[in-house]
């Protein structure tokens, strides 16, 4: 013989979507508590998308690029392109002769992509390999990008 206890309620199939909805929502807001900060934590601040080393820039577009640069020509560029950049960050572009940093430029990035270039004055004195390292701020290497000054 099945008794009914008083303690328990009855089983309502209508009110079974309802709280099954109730339960879901409950649980994925809990969900959201181990979600980490910032929701992009395991993405880097910014992905380099095209970086070379050029005779000049025009209109934030790099003009000529090419391994080989003849020392007459008085400068050589390094354009970097950044897209997308997920916050304001910085990087630089480290210019070495040979292995000895000649020059070092911090430049900024924003939001939401950027392009920035630096460059550095030649003489007869600079033939031979030259190399730009572009690093993250953490000191990171992105890129390097070889090139050879020349007669």
């Amino acid at each position: 013989m099945i008794t009914k206890d008083s303690n328990m309620t009855e089983f309502n199939a209508e009110k079974f979507p309802f709280w099954l909805s109730r339960f879901l929502i409950v649980w994925g807001l809990i969900g959201f508590l181990f979600i980490p900060t910032g929701a992009r934590a395991d993405q880097p601040r910014m992905v380099l998308s095209n970086a070379v080393v050029c005779e000049r820039i025009s209109n934030f577009k790099p003009v000529n690029p090419a391994v080989i640069f003849s020392v007459s020509q008085g400068e050589v560029f390094c354009f970097s392109e950044f897209d997308p950049v997920h916050e304001k960050t910085a990087i630089f572009h480290n210019w070495y002769k040979k292995e000895k940093l000649i020059f070092s430029m911090r430049l900024i990035l924003s939001v939401p992509k950027w392009s920035s270039f630096s460059r550095v004055q030649m003489r007869d004195a600079d033939k031979g390999p030259w190399r730009v390292e572009i690093c993250d701020e953490n000191n990171n290497i992105l890129k390097i990008l070889r090139f050879s000054m020349s007669d």
